[in-house]
């Protein structure tokens, strides 16, 4: 769960507030070619075409500071494109940020799917969880719309078939097998307790590192299911203690992650925590206290620091929001930036022109080369392991994928 500005000028009716993981179905052939016109209304008062750019993501709940970072990025790409001027197949556009948010919950993001897709956005960006992610993204099949997730982790998400999903992030696929190497060769765990939020991202997660932990002769000595609402985790960690394991695995979020392991050390338990890019947020140093220094964590992507633009990318984006990139924020800019692209490509901005080039795009963006494999997967993923020092994140390994 998991990440990117020059003093930027405002847009005229900038809109809404936006944010940031499944039975399988396949989408028919021909919807592409059913897809909904784009939406290009004149611009009140000038002779610009508004063309709509969807985004989805937790606003409101115990994770929306995620979701305001990853609204705030796809925002500041907009506004720059529309600064710098954008015009395709003679016309001159006028992007427009519609902004929704799903408040982390599967039933109100296929509700803000549908709303999306009736407001007639010609793409979206999210979301920004996989077990919302997931569902939603039939809604933007069943429409032939490009969904580009910054942050959906869940491998399901693109193996449903459709046509129409893609990310900007490396797979839980990738990251629990990352996290599961990190524990047994450099942490030289024999044993390991693995504990999980039950949704599809933490749940994804947690199975994946499981998988590469066993396959490597660890000895998973507790498996616990906890929930993504939950405040007291101390009857699992109890339990847990009594095993005594070297390493416990974490799959869930910040908003949990952080209490889970403040009150690890509270229980005397010494076991390094690791999770995924769900907990590896600044918040969590101010969730876990001092715990946080027991905190191994990994984002699905580059990190922030080593990114080529980064430093710039962060200071046009503090000065424009008056706060530090949280993780994602630079990955939904590469995604409105990716949108853009395939318009330019196209020559147009109707959906199902924009989907046609989607698979062709070999982008150059903040976070790194943009390519994606017959799935809507990155072609080159990364995964960034941190940990944390006077309770700030500091690198400890990059991984090519």
């Amino acid at each position: 769960m998991q990440i990117t500005f020059a003093k930027i000028l405002p847009i005229a009716a900038a809109v809404a507030l936006v944010t940031a993981c499944g039975k399988k179905e396949e989408k028919p052939a021909d919807a592409a070619a059913s897809a909904p016109a784009a939406a290009t209304a004149p611009a009140a008062g000038s002779g610009d075409v508004v063309v709509k750019i969807g985004h989805a993501a937790p606003l409101t709940g115990g994770i929306a500071h995620l979701g305001k970072d990853n609204e705030n990025g796809a925002r500041l790409a907009v506004e720059e494109v529309n600064k710098t001027g954008l015009e395709i197949n003679g016309k001159k556009i006028k992007l427009e940020l519609v902004g929704e948010d799903d408040a982390g919950d599967p039933k109100t993001g296929t509700a803000v799917a549908q709303k999306l897709v009736d407001a007639k956005v010609v793409a979206v960006v999210g979301h920004l969880n996989s077990g919302v992610s997931i569902p939603a993204s039939k809604i933007y099949s069943d429409a032939g719309i490009v969904q580009i997730s910054p942050s959906s982790t869940n491998p399901d998400y693109t193996k449903q078939g459709f046509k129409t999903t893609f990310r900007v992030v490396a797979t839980d696929a990738q990251q629990g097998p990352a996290l599961a190497n990190y524990a047994t060769k450099s942490l030289h765990a024999k044993s390991v307790a693995i504990v999980d939020d039950a949704t599809a991202y933490g749940k994804g997660l947690a199975d994946e590192f499981e998988k590469t932990a066993k396959a490597s002769g660890v000895n998973v000595v507790a498996r616990e299911a906890t929930n993504d609402k939950a405040t007291d985790f101390k009857a699992i960690l109890t339990k847990i203690k009594g095993k005594k394991p070297d390493v416990i695995m974490y799959g869930g979020m910040d908003a949990t992650g952080g209490p889970f392991a403040k009150q690890a050390k509270e229980l005397g338990i010494s076991s390094k925590i690791v999770g995924g890019d769900g907990v590896c947020t600044d918040k969590v140093a101010e969730l876990a206290g001092d715990a946080v220094s027991n905190i191994i964590c990994s984002e699905a992507g580059l990190a922030l620091s080593k990114m080529e633009q980064g430093a710039d990318f962060d200071k046009r984006y503090q000065a424009r929001f008056n706060a530090p990139v949280q993780i994602y924020a630079p990955f939904t800019y590469d995604a409105v930036m990716v949108i853009v692209d395939a318009m330019k490509r196209a020559n147009s901005t109707e959906p199902a022109a924009i989907l046609a080039e989607m698979p062709k795009t070999n982008y150059k963006g903040l976070i790194g080369n943009i390519a994606f494999d017959e799935k809507g997967d990155m072609k080159e993923g990364t995964i960034t392991l941190y940990e944390y020092k006077d309770k700030k994140k500091t690198v400890l390994d990059v991984v090519k994928m």
